[in-house]
């Protein structure tokens, strides 16, 4: 997939999780069905935050060929070749354990996860264009995926955005039972 497609279809996840937002109060967007589990609103923050705070400002650092940027030796690892061959994630869950620093806080509203959502799209859309210029030696390793580029650091956002919707489905389908 290019870029712009990538961008076209991320555009369509972010539209569908704002609109998704419509369907929910604060308290459903808080409610974790155990405590081991994120809440709907988590789940945003944690795409929300990923996105902005570690896969644009990679990409960032491979643009600007920063000191974090590196021409590493080291290579995708087996399941970051294997996630951008497919094109995605498999259709599992993954668990990580609770944490602070990993585990999202609650949102505080609505209009929060609102602005969230539209300043990942504002990114996006910054940094798709100088993407074609990003030199693919200028890698940032991922912590599961290993050196990724700045363009596979971008086309990771919208599968990791797909992703989550299996995420929300369930969380959905929780609300639904405990009614």
């Amino acid at each position: 997939m290019n870029t712009m497609e990538a961008l076209q279809k991320f555009k369509v996840l972010a539209f569908h999780y704002l609109g998704e937002l419509d369907n929910f109060s604060m308290e459903q967007l808080k409610r974790q069905p155990s405590e081991d589990e994120w809440s709907i609103g988590q789940m945003y923050q944690h795409l929300i935050n990923s996105a902005l705070y570690m896969h644009l400002r990679n990409i960032d650092h491979c643009i600007m060929q920063s000191k974090n940027a590196l021409v590493s030796p080291m290579e995708k690892t087996r399941e970051g070749a294997a996630i951008f061959e497919q094109n995605g994630f498999p259709p599992i869950r993954i668990k990580v354990p609770h944490s602070p620093q990993y585990t999202p806080v609650q949102p505080e509203s609505k209009e929060q996860l609102i602005q969230g959502l539209n300043t990942v799209i504002h990114r996006m859309e910054e940094a798709e264009p100088k993407l074609q210029k990003a030199p693919k030696q200028n890698t940032v390793s991922h912590p599961r995926f290993g050196a990724l580029h700045a363009k596979e650091w971008f086309l990771l956002i919208e599968m990791h955005f797909r992703h989550h919707l299996l995420q929300l489905d369930r969380l959905k389908k929780d609300l639904e039972r405990n009614v």
